[in-house]
């Protein structure tokens, strides 16, 4: 189950499962394309997942689409801590081509595996989340047990109506 529930200031409140990376090696290539050595790396349940040295490592990122497509993956999450001057702990970016989406602008899924993780490497129980796409957006991560609870805000892209 995936429960949303509206909080005050119009954020919304995600409860989600929780999908901890495990360590894991990364796949052949993978530091030259996207240009770095990774400080830890791992996957979670559906995404390859990558630690950077810092945030200026993450901001820079222009992978090749095809490349990550052929990772075999459903997508690359990409994190490190951010700078100090950054309203946020952490940074990241999520690719996946593969799955139809060059580039997420801001990926709650991503954020299952980024919160529980960053919340235990940094001891602190809301991790406080910036994804640094073009579009960019924040959430807040609370793990509680197997479950992920996302704070933020919601863009609406698309409007419709369902006729049954």
């Amino acid at each position: 189950p995936l429960h949303v529930r509206r909080k005050s200031g119009g954020l919304l409140a995600m409860d989600f499962p929780a999908t901890p990376p495990e360590a894991a090696p990364l796949p052949d290539g993978f530091a030259e394309m996207f240009g770095f050595t990774p400080i830890w790396e791992g996957c979670s349940c559906f995404d390859l997942f990558a630690v950077a040295p810092d945030e200026a490592t993450i901001r820079r990122l222009d992978p090749e689409e095809a490349a990550v497509a052929a990772l075999g993956a459903r997508g690359v999450i990409v994190t490190a801590r951010a700078d100090a001057d950054t309203k946020a702990d952490v940074v990241s970016r999520f690719f996946a081509p593969q799955s139809g989406v060059p580039e997420d602008p801001v990926t709650g899924s991503a954020h299952c595996a980024i919160g529980p993780y960053w919340a235990r490497e940094l001891g602190i129980e809301t991790v406080r989340c910036y994804q640094a796409s073009p579009r960019g957006g924040s959430v807040h991560v609370t793990p509680e047990a197997d479950r992920a609870v996302l704070v933020g805000s919601a863009v609406t892209v698309l409007r419709g109506e369902l006729v049954a």
